[in-house]
């Protein structure tokens, strides 16, 4: 086996992947912490990014928090380890949200590690129109193999739940930018010129759409010569709804660890990526979007899917300035 060490080369990657995560609004919130003496990288909530108007439970945080462990794990593997990931590992902190073990090396390459990890570093949201192509069946299936490896599912609805759940999304959409608190919360994360290397890029930011079928969010943040102008969006949109089967905190953590699964996975298809999570926002819609008929479960976010142009990248900490020293 294959000597590895967890020197500040190695840390330093791992950390980078790990903040290349979505987040809420971008907001980046972990930090993280190696331990030496167990050869352990904990992974912590940065409560002073939290986004409290838009995420008073933390849910958001924590799903944020998943997806950058899923990018930690696979880099992990991606450098010869069999990284043990431990969600909630320390019920009396419960700001320690997971625990990467680092001490084995991997007796084996697990399958699809490289394409995952290559993906890491191009995967972006789209907010910009797609082209209607339709997803192959075969992808959006390897898409729902993915979420059910990390413990939540994809659904894929057919074309009246999809009418219902945008339109969900609109109502959300319309409390968003009517409720001061909600207002006033996103224009702070909305960025412009020289600003620190979190939140929203004004340019990262897309139109909306023109025939008014996707209600894509506005942040209502940027003054009106700033605004792109309508564009018309795809037709029939490709919804996926990511749930988990409960709705606790380690449920949150999961779903984010799917949801980062299931975006790198779109990432190697060259499938684009938006992320719909007004409804989840306002705890009656988010009830709403369930769907009675698949039985109990929870809807954690909705994703939409297509083709088009790469989404614009936009701003992450360096390791160094979410690194924690023992």
């Amino acid at each position: 086996m294959p000597t590895l060490t967890l020197d500040a080369p190695a840390l330093e990657k791992l950390v980078s992947a790990a903040v290349a995560a979505p987040s809420i609004h971008n907001s980046q919130p972990w930090r993280f912490r190696l331990q030496p003496d167990t050869s352990t990288l904990e992974v912590r909530a940065d409560r002073s990014r939290a986004v409290p108007a838009v995420d008073p439970q933390g849910r958001a945080l924590h799903i944020s928090v998943g997806a950058a462990v899923l990018n930690l794990r696979v880099a992990a593997r991606h450098l010869g380890w069999a990284p043990e990931v431990r969600l909630l590992p320390d019920p009396a902190e419960p700001g320690l949200l997971a625990a990467v073990e680092l001490d084995t090396p991997a007796g084996a390459p697990v399958p699809g590690t490289e394409k995952l990890y290559e993906a890491i570093w191009r995967r972006h949201s789209s907010r910009t129109p797609f082209t209607g192509e339709p997803v192959p069946p075969a992808v959006l299936d390897e898409l729902a193999t993915a979420a059910r490896s990390e413990d939540a599912l994809l659904h894929l609805p057919d074309h009246a739940e999809t009418a219902r759940l945008l339109h969900l999304t609109a109502e959300a959409e319309r409390r968003n930018t009517t409720d001061e608190a909600q207002r006033t919360e996103s224009r702070s994360w909305i960025r412009s010129g020289e600003a620190p290397p979190y939140g929203i890029p004004v340019g990262a930011l897309g139109p909306q759409d023109a025939a008014g079928r996707l209600p894509m969010r506005d942040f209502s943040a940027i003054h009106a010569d700033e605004h792109r102008a309508p564009a018309r969006f795809e037709a029939e949109p490709r919804i996926a709804v990511l749930a988990t089967e409960h709705d606790a905190p380690r449920d949150w953590l999961q779903a984010g660890l799917a949801l980062e699964h299931v975006l790198l996975a779109a990432t190697v298809h060259g499938v684009r990526a938006s992320l719909l999570h007004q409804a989840m926002e306002w705890p009656y819609l988010r009830w709403e979007a369930r769907d009675p008929h698949r039985g109990p479960g929870h809807v954690q976010i909705l994703i939409r899917l297509g083709y088009g142009p790469e989404g614009a990248p936009t701003p992450r900490l360096a390791p160094g300035e979410v690194l924690d020293r023992p």
